[in-house]
């Protein structure tokens, strides 16, 4: 599977939404490793099956990509989708009927 490349100095999220089975007790145990790599390499919970994660260029976001595929379990649906930070930012949040103000992009530090 080939990852598109993007702009190195684009900001992006990726998004990773997944549907396992949980039928089996090898079931539950492949589900919970997923959940639990997908938060050790900084995947937030965003929904229940939604995780996402902020990365500062399109370089890091293909390192986060890959990694999700090396640990993807043997059965299930798994999406992963990128996004740009402007795209991110036009994200409308709700909680019941009250609007929510979308999460800020984590604070970038540049070392040289």
């Amino acid at each position: 599977m080939s990852i598109k490349r993007l702009s190195a100095y684009r900001i992006m999220w990726i998004f990773v939404f997944f549907d396992l089975p949980t039928a089996t007790k090898k079931d539950r145990h492949n589900y919970a490793r997923f959940r639990r790599k997908l938060q050790d390499d900084g995947f937030v919970m965003m929904q229940f099956s939604v995780y996402r994660r902020f990365c500062a260029s399109g370089e890091n976001a293909d390192v986060h990509t890959k990694r999700v595929f090396q640990f993807l379990p043997p059965k299930g649906q798994i999406s992963i989708m990128r996004v740009t930070d402007k795209q991110y930012s036009e994200i409308k949040h709700f909680i019941g009927k009250s609007a929510q103000p979308v999460p800020n992009s984590p604070q970038q530090l540049e070392l040289f």
